[in-house]
C-alpha cells in the first residue's frame, strides 16, 4: 500500500465513510503477508515508492495465483517477470485486465495508468534478438508508472540506423540498452546523450561471446562515463533503477 493509498484511508476514517474495523483490516497484512511458502513484503511501496515484483521462474502457476490473489487487495499495479501460459491462465482468471507479453514472459496488471516519470524512459536494442530482455525492461518501467518507448535493431553494425533516431535519443531522461555480441552499442549511446544510460548485455551472441559474459565486460569497460551496467539479460532491473531515476 502507497502513502498515498493510507493517507485516503485515513481520511475515509477521519470523514466517517470507513469504518476503524474495516480500515484494520485493509492494514492488517503490513508490513508483510506470510504465507508459508512467501512472505509478501506489502510495506514496499510505503518504503519504496514501488510496489514488490514477483519473479515467475521456479515458482509454481499456484504459488504465483496465490501471492497474487493477496496483491491484489493492495489495489496497485502487479508485475511478473519470466512468467509462463500457464501461470498467466491463472493469474487472468483473477483479474482480466492482467496482459501477457510472451517475448519476456512478464505478466502485468494494471490498477492505474498514472505517469508518475518525469520524462520519456527509451529501450534501445542493438538487434531484434535483444527485443525479449527490452521488453521485459520496458513492460517494467510501464507498469512502474513511465512514459516510454522503444528503439529496436540499432546496433553498430549499422551505425547510420542509430544516428537518424538522434531526435528520439535526446528526447529521453533514461535511456535503457540491451545488447549481445561485443556489447559497444551502449558506449556509443552513452557519447551521443546527456542522460543517464543502463546498459543491459544479453545472453546473445556466438561462442566467444560467453552467453553474455563478453558483452558485460565491455559494457563495465565502457569509455562514456554515464554508462552503468546491470546483470546479463537484467530487464528488470533495468527497467526498475531507470523508473527510480525517472521519479527523482
Amino acid at each position: 500500500m502507497t502513502a498515498e493509498a493510507i493517507a485516503k484511508l485515513l481520511r475515509q476514517v477521519r470523514q466517517g465513510r470507513l469504518g476503524v474495523d474495516e480500515a484494520l483490516d485493509r492494514l492488517r497484512d503490513m508490513p508483510y503477508e506470510n504465507v508459508g511458502f512467501a512472505k509478501i513484503d506489502h510495506h514496499r511501496p510505503l518504503r519504496q515508492g514501488l510496489p514488490e515484483v514477483i519473479f515467475g521462474r521456479g515458482k509454481t502457476p499456484e504459488q504465483v495465483e496465490e501471492i497474487v490473489r493477496r496483491m491484489l487487495r493492495q489495489r496497485h499495479n502487479i508485475l511478473i517477470t519470466r512468467g509462463n501460459p500457464a501461470i498467466f491462465e491463472r493469474v487472468q482468471k483473477l483479474d482480466r485486465r492482467a496482459s501477457f507479453h510472451p517475448a519476456s514472459g512478464a505478466i502485468a496488471i494494471r490498477h492505474e495508468n498514472k505517469v508518475r516519470g518525469r520524462g520519456l524512459v527509451l529501450v534501445v536494442t542493438a538487434g531484434t534478438t535483444d527485443i525479449p530482455v527490452a521488453e521485459e525492461a520496458l513492460v517494467t518501467a510501464d507498469v512502474m508508472g513511465n512514459r516510454v518507448e522503444p528503439l529496436y535493431d540499432v546496433g553498430v553494425a549499422g551505425l547510420h540506423r542509430l544516428l537518424g533516431e538522434s531526435k528520439a535519443l535526446k528526447r529521453a531522461r533514461v535511456v535503457i540498452v540491451a545488447a549481445g555480441m561485443e556489447g559497444a552499442l551502449p558506449s556509443v549511446v552513452g557519447g551521443l546523450v546527456a542522460a543517464p544510460v543502463i546498459a543491459v548485455p544479453t545472453s546473445v551472441g556466438y561462442g566467444a561471446s560467453f552467453r553474455g559474459l563478453a558483452a558485460l565486460l565491455g559494457m563495465m569497460n565502457s569509455c562514456a562515463p554515464n554508462v552503468a551496467v546491470v546483470n546479463i539479460d537484467n530487464g528488470f532491473g533495468a527497467g526498475y533503477l531507470a523508473s527510480v531515476i525517472n521519479r527523482l
